[in-house]
């Protein structure tokens, strides 16, 4: 390689730090006609994977308004199943997106298709279990099966990705049979039905699709691109984010005239603007350095996904939060208002322990000991109003940030160190 490409290569700390050894590449897909991105063309997100998130954050926001609604264990559970289907369909179209050039006009038919499907199964989200479940899991099956029935014979001169495909299809084939069978059921059959089917679909991706008499996906079939990849999870991130936002804002419109209201409003605010604080200081912003020093980048794949949803979930329960704390900022705290309230910033915070180890193979102190304190004031503010709870959830979050800031004041910039 020559020329402004190899310079920029050899200019880039993070490559040349590491010990990276390329994995084999594949046969030059573009020379068989197969819509596999070139290594070597733009790795941006284009302006329809970005229009393709907007049903995402009318998504996001149909569930944390849902978790609301009935506050019980059975309900929760519910919401994350509701919500791992979500995630999932997002995250392996993301996937397609970063294995298949999403410029040329196949791609972009599929992932409006996918986006048509998508809008559909947003719409059950509220009676997901109870008279849209068909509706719900069915346009998820079509949503993964359809993928692959299009793109095995699109990719037919291009037989390892053929395969690739083939694999995936059989995987989704299988769960789909418990997401059907779900659906013609309810209560706790539905979501055992549901759970297993999830299980199906999160595991096979873990175990790269092993399939008897074609093997697992081959590791150098599982390359990703560092710029494109991290670009797509940290716009993501920051729907979640929208989706707080537009909980501030549409409660706050309905009643905004008392001081206490205003108060909530104030610190629903600065609660979401720590969420993105954290998330971004050094690991979200160094998370494409991470992936190109990782030893083996495509591992990158084995923990990422799960790492954000528990992000996203965080942030989405946070989101129900506020709703509760605008809606009535004062009177007691029931325990299961502090649930949300607490559980929302503890599971990001969760969420940003595991991310921060994938970039730097450690866990600051400042997260388990905001975890701590989230659990020693839970006892408390059951008997204390929802807005001091969320005062208590917001001032926790500010420690954290404080502390990243204190923590790297005055140092040089962190080189990431992934521990694959």
């Amino acid at each position: 390689m020559s020329g402004p490409t190899a310079a920029r290569r050899a200019d880039n700390p993070v490559r040349r730090s590491s010990n990276v050894q390329p994995l084999m590449p594949e046969p030059p897909a573009r020379q068989t006609g197969a819509p596999v991105r070139d290594p070597e063309g733009p790795r941006r997100v284009t302006l329809l994977e970005l229009f393709f998130d907007l049903v995402y954050v009318v998504a996001l926001a149909l569930i944390s308004n849902s978790l609301v609604t009935d506050l019980t264990w059975q309900h929760a559970g519910q919401s994350l199943i509701i919500l791992m289907a979500v995630w999932w369909t997002w995250a392996i179209t993301t996937l397609v997106t970063d294995m298949y050039d999403p410029q040329r006009t196949e791609i972009k038919l599929l992932i409006t298709a996918v986006m048509f499907g998508a809008l559909l199964m947003t719409t059950a989200i509220p009676h997901a279990f109870t008279d849209r479940g068909m509706v719900f899991a069915g346009t998820y099956v079509a949503i993964h099966l359809g993928r692959g029935l299009f793109l095995m014979p699109t990719v037919r001169r291009h037989r390892p990705t053929q395969r690739r495909a083939a694999r995936i299809f059989i995987w989704f084939a299988v769960s789909a049979v418990p997401w059907i069978i779900g659906a013609t059921v309810s209560g706790h059959a539905r979501e055992a039905c549901w759970a297993l089917a999830l299980a199906l679909d999160y595991g096979g991706f873990r175990l790269a699709y092993p399939v008897p008499g074609l093997g697992m996906v081959p590791e150098r079939q599982r390359n990703v691109t560092a710029e494109h990849l991290s670009e797509r999870f940290q716009q993501f991130f920051i729907i979640a984010l929208g989706d707080a936002v537009l909980v501030i804002g549409m409660m706050f419109s309905r009643v905004h005239s008392e001081a206490e209201n205003i108060s909530a409003f104030a610190i629903a605010f600065l609660t979401t603007l720590l969420l993105w604080r954290i998330y971004v200081h050094r690991s979200g912003e160094l998370l494409p350095h991470a992936i190109q020093a990782a030893k083996a980048p495509s591992r990158f794949l084995l923990t990422a996904p799960y790492t954000h949803l528990t992000l996203v979930a965080g942030v989405v329960i946070t989101a129900a939060g506020f709703d509760l704390v605008l809606h009535e900022p004062l009177g007691r705290t029931p325990p299961s208002w502090a649930a949300v309230i607490l559980g929302g910033p503890a599971l990001f915070l969760v969420g940003r322990s595991a991310f921060e180890y994938e970039v730097f193979s450690r866990v600051s102190l400042s997260r388990p000991g905001g975890l701590l304190a989230l659990l020693t004031l839970a006892p408390a503010v059951l008997f204390l109003p929802p807005l001091f709870a969320a005062a208590g959830a917001m001032v926790v979050l500010a420690g954290v940030a404080v502390a990243d800031a204190r923590r790297s004041r005055g140092k040089p910039p962190e080189r990431p160190s992934p521990p694959h």
